[in-house]
């Protein structure tokens, strides 16, 4: 009798999951590690339960549908071509049939079971075409040129099995054609079956497509109405009620809203640089009377989520805390390096005379910066008049 350790028996047991990485579907090699196993004794009871009845395969079904796979980010792959070999079966059945009906001493009658390795090629080739369509289209091992290669092979197969039924009418009894005929139609019509998730996913995407037109040609009516009418309506409101007043900040607020949900559409904006600023910026306006605008010129591939975003965003709340009024903001990025102009209209103040306990500037700016191998500078605006925090990254984001 084998004792476990203290440390095995305490030991909690892995979760069942699929590993993405498999040979065929990851059930037996998730199950042996939920059990703790060795992968192929698991293995061998599925296939040795399989001889009672089909139970190992109806359990192996039935844990593949029901067991999740493992929260990986990437697609998995499967080290087994299960396509290339139903494909190989079915065509050593369909070469094993060749001449098998034709006897050449006139009709002789032959039992429809003879016929059960036809049926079973077809029934293989069509589900390698679909097993392909399903499975193998997004494997990142094989993709859509082994798909393609996959469904024509299958739908080759298919067709070559009409010949054998013809075949086999004319060397059956005299109502044999029938049950013949029928089984050269159904040989045709899997070959068909075989294109039909391509069909089917075509007709989808058209469908999309047909219902994006539909609404782009509603919201764009919406648009020219509102256009006409409740934007202009919210931008006289800002003229009249002055900038930094309550009124003109919760209109403006209110038309960029109205602005983003007419034009943006139903794909939301990718979170780069100059859309989170954009948003930030909108929030600032409805705590301060500050006017922000951001301008963005290049292209970069820094993201919301960096440092040069966190260092902007600190700059941009300090201005409109501190100074108020307008304040812009501008970005200049190229793939090479990107750079952010804060500029507020303040009375300004000299870095070097800020307490060491005030870590704003000191360390959400210049030294964030000045960590990720970038530079910031705190400088008086043009004319001497306000403040103006240059952000500059020269990797363009990369660690964004």
């Amino acid at each position: 009798m084998t004792v476990l350790s203290p440390a095995r028996r305490t030991r909690p047991a892995p979760p069942l999951l699929r590993p993405r990485d498999t040979v065929l579907s990851g059930v037996g090699e998730g199950l042996a590690r939920h059990l703790d196993w060795p992968v192929g004794i698991v293995r061998t009871l599925f296939v040795a339960a399989t001889a009672f009845w089909g139970v190992g395969a109806v359990l192996y079904l039935w844990l593949w549908v029901l067991t999740p796979a493992e929260p990986v980010p990437v697609r998995g792959t499967r080290r087994t071509p299960v396509a290339v070999l139903l494909l190989g079966t079915a065509a050593v059945l369909l070469l094993l049939s060749i001449g098998r009906y034709h006897n050449g001493t006139g009709r002789a009658w032959l039992p429809p079971a003879t016929l059960i390795p036809i049926y079973l090629a077809i029934g293989l080739a069509l589900l390698a075409g679909v097993w392909s369509a399903l499975v193998d289209r997004r494997d990142p091992s094989r993709g859509e040129r082994h798909d393609v290669a996959a469904r024509i092979a299958a739908t080759v197969l298919a067709l070559a099995a009409v010949p054998l039924f013809l075949d086999a009418a004319d060397n059956g009894r005299e109502n044999f054609w029938f049950l013949m005929l029928v089984s050269a139609l159904g040989a045709m019509v899997c070959a068909a079956l075989v294109w039909t998730p391509t069909l089917v996913s075509r007709y989808r995407e058209l469908q999309t497509a047909r219902v994006t037109a539909i609404r782009d040609e509603h919201r764009a009516e919406m648009a020219a109405h509102l256009h006409d009418s409740v934007l202009q309506t919210l931008a006289l409101i800002q003229n009249r009620a002055g900038a930094s007043s309550e009124a003109g900040r919760l209109a403006r607020a209110q038309e960029r809203e109205l602005r983003a949900w007419l034009y943006d559409g139903d794909t939301p904006a990718d979170s780069d640089l100059a859309t989170d600023l954009r948003d930030y910026g909108s929030a600032l306006e409805l705590d301060y009377e500050v006017v922000m605008t951001v301008v963005s010129a290049g292209t970069s591939t820094e993201r919301a989520s960096g440092e040069v975003a966190a260092a902007a965003r600190e700059a941009m709340l300090n201005a409109a805390r501190h100074a108020g009024g307008e304040v812009s903001v501008y970005i200049e990025g190229s793939p090479g390096s990107v750079d952010v102009y804060v500029r507020d209209r303040g009375p300004g103040f000299d870095p070097q005379a800020v307490p060491a306990d005030r870590l704003g500037v000191r360390e959400s700016i210049i030294g964030r910066l000045r960590r990720i191998g970038g530079s910031a500078t705190v400088a008086p605006g043009a004319g001497g008049v306000g403040t103006q925090v240059h952000i500059r990254f020269p990797g363009g984001g990369a660690r964004g």
